[in-house]
């Protein structure tokens, strides 16, 4: 037997590229902005993700987990915090404003809490929807919360609590049904340098409690940032979340977003993920069952031309019996644009008499168009029901010449059968103001 070792040549770039990437992240560490006084108890928190952070490097596409997805054009740019914060009126925000959540909605600036534009009034008592200084001094458990769930040690979360400065809080006492949508609206600006911002979400729903969350993202300017934000979300016995998040960033913009969520005995969660905009995207979404008889309901659609990319990277792990899953993801890719979805679920030996279901639909609206889609599933378990597939087509030749036949021309017909395959996860969003605003985002959008 022979051992061939890689030539030096092929190792030398990889190892360099590592070097390069990991001195960038040192760089965005370095500027990090400083910890306000009020929330100097916190920073053993950023501290302790500063220290994992420093062995850590910025991902290359040798990395299986980012292999079809490219940060070159992020790493060339010299990302710098907002140090002095815009004066945004709310004129420039009211049309992303949800008319049901006019008076239950936080709006932040760049990461950072803006009450001048944020309302609360409509919300039960006892629930609290604020910033960080708020809910460090309201909830005597929050530290036990806050960067504490499974997979807060990936490069851009720790980059996130390593830089953590303020975040929106979401608390729900036990047995509190909130009917009230919960909007946290994070809005994006630029000036003439690029710029990095790190919003943060923390929801916490007790035992038997109830809520919807509404967690989007825009902006109001045309120049690049850097938007890597983190959202967790921590779901006791019995309950319920329904979670809808939207991403509509700056066509120049990068966004790494990242979604993890805990669900304890007999709790419901559903994610509805949109995304539409940004130069590259991406949506890491993690669940971690902690209980029995769980329910998780995800779908997902990317929408996107140009020469986008939208990653959407999934995992629901299963560790109780009688867990219940089912996921579709969507994915509408126009022009040269590239979509990526890998969706992982995991049964173990533990996870009895699990269901889950996954598929992932993919259409191609251009011959330059690209999808790389791997639903996966891995299973130790021998009493289950798991299935998994995917698919990727173009729109049908005869199905364009029927609508064409109808009076419709060509390019209304293709809109039409291209609203008709998004509209499935769109009608799964609970707000019906948002349900119409994204229906007609489609409709009009140009693929």
């Amino acid at each position: 037997m022979s051992i061939e070792s890689a030539p030096a040549h092929a190792i030398e770039p990889t190892l360099k590229a590592r070097v390069d990437r990991a001195a960038y992240l040192a760089g965005l560490l370095k500027s990090r902005p400083e910890l306000s006084a009020e929330l100097a108890e916190l920073q053993g928190v950023r501290d302790r993700a500063l220290a994992i952070a420093q062995e850590l490097a910025i991902p290359t596409t040798r990395d299986e987990e980012w292999r079809f997805t490219d940060l070159s054009s992020l790493v060339q740019i010299n990302f710098q915090p907002i140090h002095d914060q815009p004066t945004i009126s709310f004129a420039q925000i009211e049309s992303f404003i949800l008319p049901e959540a006019v008076n239950s909605r936080l709006v932040f600036v760049n990461g950072i809490y803006a009450p001048d534009l944020s309302a609360v009034d409509d919300l039960p008592e006892g629930v609290l929807v604020g910033n960080l200084s708020a809910g460090i001094q309201l909830i005597p458990s929050l530290q036990n919360y806050l960067a504490k769930q499974q997979g807060s040690e990936e490069v851009f979360t720790v980059l996130n609590t390593a830089s953590l400065i303020d975040a929106a809080i979401v608390h729900v006492p036990k047995n509190q049904e909130v009917e009230t949508p919960i909007q946290l609206l994070f809005v994006s600006t630029s000036g003439d340098t690029a710029t990095i911002s790190h919003p943060r979400c923390l929801v916490i729903a007790e035992s038997g409690s109830s809520l919807t969350l509404i967690e989007e993202y825009v902006t109001i300017a045309d120049g690049g940032y850097f938007t890597n934000a983190v959202t967790e979300i921590a779901i006791a016995e019995n309950a319920q979340v329904s979670h809808t998040r939207v991403q509509r960033e700056g066509e120049t913009a990068f966004h790494i977003g990242k979604t993890v969520v805990s669900q304890a005995r007999d709790s419901r969660y559903t994610c509805n993920a949109i995304s539409l905009g940004a130069k590259i995207s991406r949506h890491n979404l993690e669940v971690y069952q902690t209980g029995e008889q769980t329910q998780t309901t995800l779908n997902g659609l990317t929408m996107i031309n140009g020469e986008q990319v939208g990653d959407t990277h999934s995992k629901i792990a299963f560790t109780k019996p009688y867990g219940t899953s089912d996921q579709v993801q969507k994915c509408i890719v126009g022009d040269r644009a590239h979509a990526i979805f890998n969706g992982k679920v995991s049964v173990p030996q533990a996870a009895q008499l699990t269901n889950a279901a996954q598929l992932s639909r993919n259409l191609l609206l251009s011959p330059r168009a690209r999808v790389d889609t791997k639903p996966q599933l891995e299973i130790t378990a021998d009493n289950v029901k798991c299935a998994h597939g995917a698919t990727v087509s173009q729109l049908e030749d005869d199905e364009v010449f029927y609508l064409q036949s109808r009076g419709l021309n060509q390019e209304e017909a293709r809109k039409l059968l291209t609203y008709a395959f998004a509209i499935e996860i769109i009608n799964h969003i609970p707000v019906a103001s948002l349900k119409a605003n994204l229906t007609t985002t489609i409709r009009t959008q140009q693929l």
